[in-house]
């Protein structure tokens, strides 16, 4: 679609514009002009520029929902899995229509950009952003966030390629320098990068570290390799605050500064382009870029016609059968002594145990959060599938920690209309209503204030259920108190200690105090919150009951258990130990957990354990329960997709996109704290399985495990395409084949018999990996190569074909300057896991090649 036609969701453009029109529209603008779009218009727009028909572009957090310009929690989203749940998934198929989910929700919302995915690696189990990011694997990585970009960009939507790079750990991640080697750069940081632009991404996100000595959003990669050997002709756009500079950062290939309007471009640019430390061309080059992607999503139109979005809603029927069977599809299922699935014919009583097992972890916490428009609670969705067959018992088990925001955990109203919900109010310096409103929630993170604002309030009528100490608290920065029924909780000045946006924006600490209330004895609960130039705004109620006995609260649980058919036990964990701003501590599960699961399976050895995690987590009671399902943080439709799994409805197709050790003490790579500003990538090569394998470590689950509700057996391989004839073996022999490097491409394609020996029908992911014995350089013991799904009924084989691209063979030379492919024989290695592996072969490169950029 060329320039000036309509696309389908009303605005013009949606498709590659001539490069010629682009030209002549740049000569239209003067250099203030120019420099005047390169920064945000608002938080979340670009700026537009009449003079050339350029309409604003919106841009919205998007990976696991599309919030739009607010956080209003009234204005609602889809919630899909979180991200380490599309990376279990390997399935590239749903994964992609899931994108197209996003896009439809981005279009909805008038949303022209959405920032995802992530494309940074799960390089320590510690990493607090884990959820948001797809696997340990750059293969993997590269293939499902190219998937997401494909769905989200067939609908005139675009996709965001972040954070560039090696942005993978949260601790002083606004300064931290990551030193790492330009062959592991090459091989493992940058591959996910470079497959979303040859899948055609749109904008690529720079993030706030640096790498090498050079902040991201003043580095030289920004240009090579990203524009100039992969051809990326997209916006790079900064992290939300990234840019430091004006001169370093307009010389690099960055070209778009977020947020706006203050920017450290602006006139300082207009002012260095006119001294001559930065050429016009590099202006211009910026300015052509985002006039490329406007065309792209529309929103350049040189007659002037109006930019709607008129996007209808996606309608509800579509989307949550697809989001249920998202939960499912993602869901690994690490051990089963054959309790799974359950009969719903043979229970006549299910214990359904622990907190998250009515309140859900449904997505990660940070700046990607939104509002669902629903949630189905794991509780909920087995009581549903059950109504009728069997009585359905709940054991809370011990609290998990923090109180949630007012109107979570109790009812409230508004003291003013008596809706359920808080009132919400910004005041003068003379406390002096300015403004007021009915919100839902105490968690307020954009109230709105005007310049005359001075105060934020948020004051509720709370109704306890529960009798009790209560734990009630504020958040946020400078002058705030807290007081029920006039008795004061909190009240001092609390400055702000973080730079960190997700902190000061989206988390900001709160400051608890305690009152004993009595059972259904309304009170009155006001928080008052000063405004603090340079503290944002955001400002949160909570609210907690009395936490009961953890031991009781254990002891209830078992016996709930011994007196059920079936446990099923849900643990996890908390916004406090896994979410963006911070990396976390330890593996352990927050709370009296593990003593939960203990107890449980004491009283009841058919226990199913459920966890509800984004990143690993230690399991020390795994050989103690009959079955462990992994869920991930699975979306709004998480309780009618697990009770579809724990009932055999559906079976769990989800593997590892990360391997999981038994504690954390074993895992080779975790370290994410910097030392003295500097974080080394000394492992190099090494992250993930690569790294169990090098030091020979066993883990308690290898990546690419999952077992399903049958079994496979792996019969036989041959390796066809760009090698010399086919060839053929068996599990106990090798198959080989000389690469010829003649093909079309220098890929080949492994070709895998494998059989269902179970007594249901199935899904497995048949996985290849490469090993070089004897190499010259360095390598890792192994590494993924390629991957494909294949299903079958009971007895029947199967033959998956893996595509095994080119640059499996190829390592990076930085004596050459590009990528060398070694001559001589490659293992193949096929099977379920990176840990098992019963199938073996070899290819032969048969001649050195050296494939510069």
């Amino acid at each position: 679609m060329l320039l000036g036609e309509r696309s389908p969701n009303g605005r013009r453009g949606g498709g590659q514009v001539k490069e010629e029109e682009l030209a002549r529209l740049l000569d239209k603008l003067d250099l203030r002009q120019k420099v005047r779009m390169l920064t945000g218009a608002t938080t979340w727009r670009t700026r537009p520029e009449p003079a050339v028909g350029l309409g604003p572009m919106t841009t919205s957090d998007g990976p696991a929902g599309v919030r739009g310009e607010a956080w209003d929690e009234r204005d609602t989203s889809v919630l899909i899995p979180s991200a380490s749940a599309l990376g279990a998934m390997w399935d590239e198929g749903l994964v992609e229509r899931l994108g197209g989910l996003l896009a439809a929700e981005a279009r909805r919302k008038g949303v022209d950009v959405v920032l995802a995915p992530t494309l940074n690696l799960h390089r320590s189990p510690l990493g607090g952003r884990h959820f948001e990011c797809f696997s340990e694997d750059p293969e993997l990585t590269g293939r499902t966030g190219a998937a997401l970009i494909r769905g989200i960009q067939a609908h005139g939507v675009a996709a965001t390629a972040k954070h560039y790079v090696a942005n993978d750990a949260e601790t002083e991640r606004l300064t931290v320098d990551v030193r790492v080697d330009e062959r592991v750069l090459r091989e493992v940081y940058l591959a996910p990068f470079e497959a979303a632009v040859e899948a055609g991404v749109r904008l690529v996100m720079a993030g706030y570290n640096g790498v090498n000595g050079a902040t991201m959003t003043e580095s030289p990669l920004l240009t090579e390799p990203l524009k100039g050997e992969w051809g990326f002709d997209g916006v790079v756009i900064s992290d939300w605050g990234a840019v430091r500079s004006t001169e370093a950062s307009a010389l690099s290939g960055l070209d778009l500064v977020m947020p706006g309007p203050e920017s450290t471009w602006a006139d300082a640019l207009v002012a260095a382009v006119r001294a001559g430390t930065v050429p016009v061309e590099a202006v211009d080059d910026k300015v052509r870029r985002l006039l490329r992607l406007a065309a792209r999503v529309g929103a350049l139109d040189p007659l002037g016609a109006p930019l709607p979005h008129p996007a209808p809603p996606p309608h509800p029927d579509g989307v949550r059968p697809l989001l249920r069977r998202a939960v499912a599809a993602s869901a690994v299922l690490l051990r089963n002594d054959g309790l799974l699935p359950l009969d719903p014919d043979a229970v006549r009583t299910v214990a359904v145990i622990g907190a998250h097992a009515a309140g859900p972890r449904t997505q990660g916490g940070g700046s990607a959060g939104v509002f669902p428009d629903t949630v189905t609670t794991p509780l909920e969705g087995i009581r549903a599938a059950l109504a009728g067959r069997a009585r359905v018992v709940h054991a809370p088990g011990p609290a998990l920690g923090e109180p949630p925001p007012l109107g979570a955990a109790a009812e409230c109203r508004d003291p003013r209309s008596g809706l359920p919900g808080v009132l919400l109010r910004t005041l003068d310096a003379q406390g002096r209503e300015l403004y007021a409103e009915h919100r839902l929630s105490g968690r307020q993170l954009e109230p709105r204030v005007d310049a005359e604002a001075h105060t934020v309030e948020i004051s509720a009528l709370l109704l306890p259920a529960t009798g009790g100490e209560w734990t009630l608290g504020v958040g946020g920065f400078g002058r705030m108190t807290l007081t029920v029924d006039d008795r004061v909780l909190v009240d001092g000045v609390f400055p702000r200690e973080s730079d960190d946006p997700a902190v000061v924006h989206v988390n900001p600490p709160c400051h608890y105090g305690s009152v004993r209330m009595a059972a259904g004895h309304a009170v009155r609960v006001v928080a008052r919150r000063e405004l603090v130039p340079g503290s944002g705004r955001a400002t949160l109620v909570t609210a907690g009951p009395p936490a009961p006995d953890p031991a009781s609260a254990v002891a209830e649980a078992a016996r709930a258990a011994r007196g059920a058919d079936t446990a099923v036990v849900f643990v996890g964990t908390t916004e406090d130990s896994e979410s963006e701003g911070q990396d976390r501590t330890g593996l352990a599960l927050p709370g009296h957990q593990d003593d939960l699961v203990r107890a449980v399976a004491a009283a009841n050895p058919r226990t199913v354990v459920v966890v509800n995690a984004g990143g690993p987590v230690e399991m020390g009671w795994r050989e103690e329960v009959a079955a462990v399902l992994l869920t991930w943080f699975p979306g709004q439709e998480g309780g009618t997709g697990i009770a579809d799994v724990l009932l055999g409805r559906a079976e769990p197709g989800g593997r590892l996109p990360t391997t999981w050790g038994a504690v954390l003490d074993d895992a080779p790579v975790t370290g994410t704290r910097p030392e003295n500003g500097v974080l080394g990538y000394t492992e190099g090569l090494h992250i993930g399985y690569r790294a169990w394998l090098r030091e020979g470590r066993e883990p308690a689950y290898w990546f690419g495990h999952g077992l399903g509700y049958t079994t496979w057996a792996y019969e036989e391989m041959a390796v066809s395409g760009a090698v010399s004839g086919e060839v053929s073996g068996a599990a106990s022999g090798e198959v080989s084949g000389a690469a010829s490097g003649d093909g079309s491409d220098g890929s080949f394609t492994v070709v895998v018999r494998v059989r269902n020996t179970g007594g249901r029908r199935g899904r497995e992911v048949v996985q290849v990996y490469l090993a070089r014995p004897g190499s010259s350089v360095e390598r890792p013991h192994r590494w993924l190569a390629g991957y494909a799904a294949v299903e079958a009924g009971p007895g029947e084989p199967v033959t998956a074909r893996v595509r095994v691209p080119a640059r499996a063979l190829r390592h990076w030379s930085a004596a050459d300057r590009g990528w060398r492919v070694e001559p001589g024989a490659y293992r193949v290695l096929v099977g379920p896991s990176a840990g098992e592996l019963p199938l073996a072969g070899t290819v032969e490169a048969r001649r050195p090649r050296t494939v510069r950029p």
